[in-house]
């Protein structure tokens, strides 16, 4: 996903220090939302599993966006089976993902491309 100037995706996002600051920034919006809070509050108490996982999501998504990171974690249906994710959830998630990449002031396209890229994986996430 290059843009008009011929940008990846992972340029875009800041490189793989960009995405590292996204996804701090995604999850402490996650934690507090009041509609999928609950499910991600339980990482704040096992510190290594937090930071397992947000490493995770930093690796896919650099991957996903062009990066040189490769993902070594489970599926998306494998990650996200048996938690029944409902249409709310998955929004509550995409609401907090759209609201980083506005605080770091990313543009239009950008915010279009991982839009796209979450709504990609929807059926994945989804009551599986």
């Amino acid at each position: 996903m290059n843009d008009a100037n011929g940008k990846t995706l992972f340029e875009r996002l800041g490189g793989s220090d960009g995405i590292r600051d996204l996804v701090e920034q995604v999850v402490a919006l996650h934690m507090v939302n009041p509609v999928i809070g609950a499910r991600f509050r339980p990482y704040a108490e096992t510190p290594e599993r937090l930071a397992t996982a947000k490493q995770h999501l930093c690796h896919f998504l650099e991957m996903g966006s062009g990066g040189p990171a490769r993902y070594a974690g489970r599926s998306m249906p494998d990650t996200h089976r048996g938690m029944n994710i409902n249409a709310a959830e998955y929004m509550a998630a995409i609401d907090d993902i759209l609201e980083g990449l506005r605080r770091r002031q990313a543009d239009e396209q950008t915010r279009k491309d991982v839009l796209a890229i979450a709504y990609s994986l929807k059926g994945e996430i989804l009551h599986v």
